[in-house]
């Protein structure tokens, strides 16, 4: 943990070789990619985005080997490591791994111990502090989907290992920005269907939501069950709100009229078109 003004902030280093979770990779991380994140994550914070940020990059002496565009042309690339900081780096896909091989005492533990330390408003011997803690994610994600939109970023590789709890944006993989308006854009070149596209983020984000209270249901009765699922379907209407009102601030928008919504499909529709 790193202090900073009495803030905790956990430190982590991508590119620095092989962990538990390294899935047959070689754990490394190659300069071109680490420099990327270094600026964008940057960027981003500075842009007002909940998001990891990066302390500092180290050129290595490692050669590393990849297939940048996936098309079975691979090189040696010169390796690197980011020294890399969030508030946590717990993911939606840290509790969907216990809940899969049923370990639910573990869950519960580690549960309480992200609210205990992330989510202050919510009282750890509060029978419903998963239900609270759900619909805080619910609707923070929401939040963060539509901040990404407003500013045109694709994550590129949007599953449920890469969505923080916090709600944070974590794991600079293949994103990018889009130079113009086009629903269709897909940083990832390995993405052929494009599951990821930006005009799917908030569909997909909905998905590991969805993925996130199949995990916690084990541990909910079932009036939190009931509950959880209508705070899911809740979850559109938080992005529209919020997706909403980042453009009328974009736009200059004073009020609330009916028609704002209106105004923002055709502009983003004249920009589709141009």
């Amino acid at each position: 943990y790193f202090c900073r003004h009495g803030e905790r902030w956990e430190l982590q280093l991508k590119g620095s070789g092989k962990t538990p979770y390294s899935r047959n990779g070689d754990g490394r991380a190659v300069l071109r990619s680490s420099v990327r994140e270094f600026l964008c994550s940057e960027a981003m914070h500075y842009l007002g985005i909940p998001t990891s940020r990066a302390a500092s990059l180290v050129v290595s002496d490692d050669e590393v080997w990849r297939d940048q565009f996936y098309n079975g042309n691979i090189k040696k690339e010169r390796g690197a490591i980011v020294l890399r900081l969030a508030k946590s780096w717990f993911r939606i896909g840290s509790l969907e791994i216990l809940a899969h091989s049923g370990e639910l005492d573990l869950q519960r533990r580690l549960l309480d111990f992200i609210i205990q330390e992330h989510f202050p408003l919510i009282a750890v011997n509060d029978s419903d502090r998963y239900l609270e803690f759900f619909s805080t994610v619910v609707s923070e994600t929401a939040n963060l989907i539509a901040l990404w939109m407003s500013v045109g970023f694709a994550h590129g590789v949007c599953n449920t290992d890469n969505f923080s709890l916090l709600s944070i944006t974590i794991d600079y993989g293949p994103f990018g920005f889009m130079d113009s308006y086009d629903p269709n854009f897909v940083p990832n070149t390995s993405d052929d269907e494009g599951r990821y596209k930006i005009g799917n983020q908030a569909n997909v984000g909905l998905f590991n939501l969805n993925k996130l209270l199949q995990a916690l249901k084990p541990l909910l009765d079932p009036r939190q069950k009931q509950l959880a699922s209508q705070v899911l379907e809740g979850y559109g209407q938080h992005y529209y709100t919020r997706s909403t009102e980042l453009f009328r601030t974009k736009l200059g928008l004073l009020g609330d009229d009916e028609n704002d919504n209106y105004l923002i499909a055709f502009l983003l529709k004249v920009s589709l078109v141009c």
